[in-house]
């Protein structure tokens, strides 16, 4: 399954809930949304500092991951970014393919 990791930021509303209810009970709820999709949690970690909550997760699908992405944003109580992670054999594969490509400002 393509992994995906999930980076989050929590509005001050988002924290208000964090603190009201615990870090627990936030991995349980997105546990649960993402399961409800065909994805499986890997990894969920909070920080602090620039960012607030680190997930990498398992999703079926990118379709499955933007919907996730989507419904996270748009709750507004959390400002997420989703980067798509690639395997060391992914990029092995990826290393051995050849696109046809001119820079700018050079024909091709």
């Amino acid at each position: 399954m393509p992994r995906f990791m999930v980076i989050g930021n929590y509005s001050a509303e988002g924290a208000r809930g964090l603190m009201a209810a615990g870090g627990s009970a936030r991995r349980t709820a997105v546990e649960k949304m993402v399961s409800a999709l065909g994805g499986r949690i890997e990894t969920f970690d909070f920080g602090f500092g620039g960012d607030d909550v680190y997930v990498i997760v398992d999703m079926p699908d990118s379709e499955s991951a933007a919907a996730v992405a989507l419904t996270v944003s748009g709750s507004g109580a959390v400002r997420a970014r989703t980067i798509v992670l690639l395997s060391p054999e992914q990029l092995d594969r990826a290393a051995q393919l050849r696109p046809d490509y001119a820079p700018p400002g050079q024909t091709g």
